[in-house]
């Protein structure tokens, strides 16, 4: 016959009934205990230590089961990680064969409820009571896909926090300080950009994408003395068309089907504050004149209106493409983009930026595991090999591509350290081949293998130059600036290069 266990955390209504308060009547689970025949119960408590004990006592006297308790120390009984830390550590010690578990959900905070059934219906199963002095002690069957929605809110929050980091997109108060660097360029690019975030003057920001544009915008204006008023975000890419217009200006109720009611744009609704136009490039031609003549006049008609109405808005506008090549191929209104840049920013990608790799690398994982210990899980780090093979890569992905490695080599490790492997199965990106440019780009502060690099180029040229001249040796030679056959021969010799 299986041994009965009993689990559960220790509440309020528990200590009163202990204390010989009428009113709850014997208490969540001293009713249970009297109900159901249990060999044991296990009882958690973040109360004083003198307080459980007198609690355990009293219950000694009420059941014949055998009483244990847990002490655990939490910060809040609320703290989600905390307790299912907590939960888990008691819970492992109970895993003996022919065990039939029970834990009893009414004790206790709803987040100690919470857990209790995400426990039951995943990695440790157990049965499920309740009980109140109404409805006596009853067993609760909460299917899994219902019993989701008793998570707490934190685990959504959690998971929220750990896309927000994935994706790169930066919190509402980002600030120059938040931005991770300890590069030269970067410490050029900040200075540049605290200055201009003083002035109202626009400012066109260009970097490949993953670089953080959007983090140096909200940083530009939390450092500006608009910071207390909005900041509006507008991809200029994702906006169909025939709304652009709309979604900028605003319309008038009945101006188009579906204009139901008056709507401001994002022109009005960034008043007083920024308006973030990411993805500049993709503005359609139209809207680009008439975005122009806002930016003059200082003021936006909304579509079915005749009515200008004044607006005081601050403009940053990001790209990853070079505007004024967009502007020279026809692509881009030069007179909007001279409206536009008036201050321009560069940001450097991650491959031109020495020394801050390693430093991100550490930052991010950080993060990874603060978001990723609030649902028990332990941190993780990086081996030394882990590291090194990161340091070699040239993240095309750039910061955006970095952070998605390290969430999904957080995901993928089972042990508490990340491996070389798992680190190479996490960079879904192949490595390049590497361009003239490219190897003398190579970050130094994680070391370089120069013999294993210089053998390389020479052997990927050798065969380049072989291929173009179908093995002619002394065409080949000629190529490569080698004096003569013969020493072309040499090379082919020395770098094992099939011919």
């Amino acid at each position: 016959m299986a041994d009965k266990i009993l689990v559960a955390w220790i509440g309020r209504t528990d200590l009163k009934a202990g204390r010989g308060d009428a009113a709850v009547g014997p208490g969540p689970i001293c009713q249970a205990a009297q109900v159901y025949s249990y060999s044991s119960i296990h009882l958690l408590s973040d109360f004083d230590p003198g307080e459980a004990k007198s609690f355990m006592k009293w219950l000694g006297g009420k059941v014949s089961a055998k009483i244990q308790l847990h002490l655990v120390k939490l910060s809040s009984p609320t703290n989600f990680g905390e307790i299912y830390q907590g939960v888990v550590a008691v819970l492992n010690q109970l895993t003996a064969a022919n065990t039939e578990v029970t834990y009893h959900l009414s004790p206790g905070t709803p987040a100690m409820q919470s857990v209790w059934i995400l426990l039951a219906k995943t990695t440790h199963p157990a049965r499920l009571i309740q009980s109140s002095p109404e409805a006596g002690v009853e067993e609760t069957s909460i299917p899994f896909d219902i019993s989701a929605e008793f998570i707490p809110q934190i685990l959504q929050q959690s998971d929220r926090r750990i896309s927000e980091i994935a994706q790169g997109t930066p919190s509402e108060d980002a600030e120059f300080a938040n931005i991770v660097h300890r590069s030269a360029v970067m410490k050029r690019v900040i200075e540049q950009a605290k200055r201009v975030a003083i002035r109202s003057i626009p400012v066109l920001i260009e970097g490949e994408s993953g670089t953080g544009k959007e983090l140096m915008a909200r940083a530009i204006h939390r450092a500006s003395p608009r910071s207390s008023k909005p900041f509006v975000t507008v991809n200029c890419g994702a906006i169909p068309p025939e709304l652009v217009e709309s979604e900028f200006f605003g319309h008038k109720k009945g101006s188009f089907t579906g204009a139901v009611a008056d709507r401001k744009g994002h022109f009005e609704n960034a008043n007083g504050g920024t308006l973030f136009l990411d993805e500049l490039g993709e503005l359609p031609k139209p809207i680009q004149v008439k975005l122009l003549r806002t930016l003059q006049e200082s003021e936006v008609i909304p579509v079915g209106s005749s009515d200008p109405r004044k607006i005081d808005v601050r403009v940053i506008a990001a790209t990853n493409r070079t505007l004024i090549d967009e502007v020279s191929t026809g692509n881009f209104r030069e007179d909007l983009f001279y409206r536009l840049a008036v201050a321009i920013i560069k940001l450097p990608p991650l491959r031109e930026r020495a020394g801050d790799v390693s430093l991100l690398i550490d930052k991010l994982l950080e993060q990874i595991n603060r978001s990723s210990s609030e649902l028990g899980q332990k941190d993780k780090k990086l081996s030394v090999s882990a590291k090194n093979f990161m340091l070699q890569h040239r993240w095309p992905g750039n910061v955006r591509e970095l952070v998605n490695t390290i969430q999904r080599a957080v995901i993928w490790s089972d042990d508490d350290s990340i491996g070389l492997e798992v680190m190479r199965e996490a960079i879904l990106v192949p490595p390049r081949a590497e361009s003239a440019s490219g190897v003398m780009d190579r970050p130094i502060d994680g070391g370089v293998q120069l013999e294993a690099l210089m053998s390389s180029v020479a052997r990927h040229y050798l065969k380049k130059a072989l291929d173009h001249t179908n093995g002619n040796k002394t065409r080949a030679a000629e190529l490569l600036g080698l004096g003569s056959y013969q020493t072309l021969t040499n090379w082919i010799e020395k770098y094992g290069v099939e011919n």
